[in-house]
């Protein structure tokens, strides 16, 4: 049998905009507005709202879901197998142009822009996560109050009823 911790830790790390955003929800649901969230919606996150800021992070989204498709593995793959025949042929300048492509472009270059663009792509879901948790905070709030009103109406049938049969019992029921 395993033993529950005396005290609640809150795990999750949301900013102070979030929990005033989720108080809001919580408090007033019929007054939350459900918000469509891009990844154009938070790109200034990562390098600003400037127009070099918004060239990085829209080159480093394209090269990051660019890289990921099987035509970019089909090249890498022409690439490596370039190389290994520069090698088997000793063939220096091969070998050569296979190495700077392979080592220098790919790992020096296109690794940090990936992981800036990943980093952009991360942001985006952050924010949609939020934005979807606090939606459906506002629909439980408003699940909620619907299960109180039909609580209250069951407590009304329930006193009619037994006013009914009052009536009915005494002869008084208005027969229809």
């Amino acid at each position: 049998m395993s033993q529950q911790p005396a005290t609640h830790r809150e795990r999750r790390v949301s900013s102070p905009e979030h929990r005033a955003a989720f108080q809001a929800a919580k408090d007033a649901p019929t007054e939350h507005k459900p918000k469509l969230i891009t990844s154009r919606s938070v790109h200034g996150q990562v390098h600003g709202e400037s127009g070099i800021g918004r060239l990085n992070t829209r080159l480093a989204v394209w090269v990051t879901k660019n890289v990921g498709t099987m035509w970019a593995a089909y090249i890498f793959t022409v690439i490596a197998i370039g190389g290994a025949v520069g090698v088997l042929t000793s063939n220096a300048f091969i070998t050569a142009l296979s190495v700077l492509i392979s080592q220098t472009f790919l790992q020096l270059v296109l690794l940090p822009i990936i992981i800036v663009g990943q980093n952009v792509i991360s942001a985006s879901q952050d924010a949609r996560a939020e934005q979807d948790h606090l939606t459906l905070t506002t629909l439980h709030a408003i699940n909620v109050q619907q299960l109180e009103i039909l609580k209250q109406h069951r407590e009304m049938l329930d006193k009619q009823r037994a006013i009914l049969d009052v009536l009915e019992k005494k002869g008084l029921a208005h027969q229809a």
